[in-house]
C-alpha cells in the first residue's frame, strides 16, 4: 500500500548548498524530518549546479519519511546567468539591466520547457519574455 502523505513543502535552495538554517531546518523541523538527511541528498543531488537556486518539492509521508525532487532553476535566475548580472533593473521599463538575444530566449524557454503550462515552444517564449520584461531585461 501507498504511504500517506502528510504535506507537500516547496523551497528555493541553492544548489549543493542546503544547511540545516532556514528555510530547510525549519521548514523540515516543523514536520519531525530528518534534517540533515535532506540536506545530504540534496547537496549531492545538485552539486553539480553550485550557486544556482534550484527549486525543491519535497513530499513529506505521514511516517516522517520524505522523497523529493528537483526543478530547472526559476527562469529569472536563468536571464541572470545569460545576461551575466547579479539582479535585474531597480526600475523596469525605465531603465534596462541588458538584453537578451533571440537565441539565449529560445535556450531558457527550451531548458524550461517541463516546468512550464506549455508544450509549445513558441508559447514557453513568450514566457520567458515577459520574466524578462519585468526584470528590466531587454529581449531582441
Amino acid at each position: 500500500m501507498a504511504k500517506k502523505i502528510k504535506t507537500i513543502i516547496k523551497l528555493n535552495i541553492p544548489g549543493g548548498e542546503a544547511t540545516p538554517a532556514p528555510p530547510v531546518g525549519p521548514a523540515l523541523g516543523q514536520h519531525g524530518l530528518p534534517i540533515m538527511e535532506f540536506v545530504k541528498a540534496f547537496n549531492e543531488k545538485t552539486a553539480e549546479m553550485k550557486g544556482t537556486i534550484i527549486p525543491a518539492v519535497i513530499t513529506v509521508y505521514e511516517d516522517r519519511t520524505f522523497s523529493f525532487i528537483t526543478k530547472k532553476p526559476p527562469v529569472a535566475e536563468m536571464i541572470k546567468k545569460a545576461i551575466g548580472k547579479e539582479k535585474g533593473s531597480q526600475k523596469p521599463g525605465r531603465e534596462s539591466e541588458g538584453t537578451l538575444t533571440k537565441t539565449q530566449v529560445e535556450e531558457i524557454a527550451k531548458a524550461k520547457m517541463d516546468d512550464l503550462n506549455t508544450s509549445d515552444v513558441a508559447q514557453a517564449i513568450k514566457i520567458v519574455e515577459g520574466a524578462a520584461r519585468s526584470m528590466g531585461v531587454d529581449t531582441e
